[in-house]
């Protein structure tokens, strides 16, 4: 069998899954990782084709908080301008959610703002 028959016995996607991962840049993943919670966050702040049925703050709330812990962490780590590529787009998820609360958070209490600081 050859190294690309999938059939050989033991052989699992996982183990696929673990080496295609280990080849990927920490960089990579942290902006894949990023782009995915601001599309989520995006979405569930009503910003998609259908915002009646998509809006959900709560679940908007914690991906933006997720989303903005792991853009200050790594910030450091990504470089000026991919940093700067997930501030913006942070910030505009953090001003969405605001705009679609009924009752506003107070300035630095709003989704991920703890990790930002307050968003105008």
């Amino acid at each position: 069998m050859s190294e690309q028959d999938h059939s050989e016995p033991g052989h699992t996607h996982e183990n696929d899954a673990a080496r295609d991962i280990a080849d990927v840049p920490a960089i990579e993943v942290i902006n894949t990782v990023a782009v995915h919670l601001l599309s989520a966050a995006a979405v569930k702040c009503g910003l998609a084709d259908d915002a009646d049925t998509q809006l959900d703050l709560d679940e908007a709330r914690k991906l933006i908080n997720a989303l903005a812990g792991l853009i200050t962490a790594s910030a450091p780590d990504l470089g000026d301008q991919h940093a700067r590529a997930l501030r913006d787009g942070l910030r505009s998820v953090q001003l969405a959610f605001r705009e679609a609360s009924l009752i506003p958070d107070a300035p630095g209490l709003g989704a991920g703002e703890k990790w930002t600081g307050a968003v105008n």
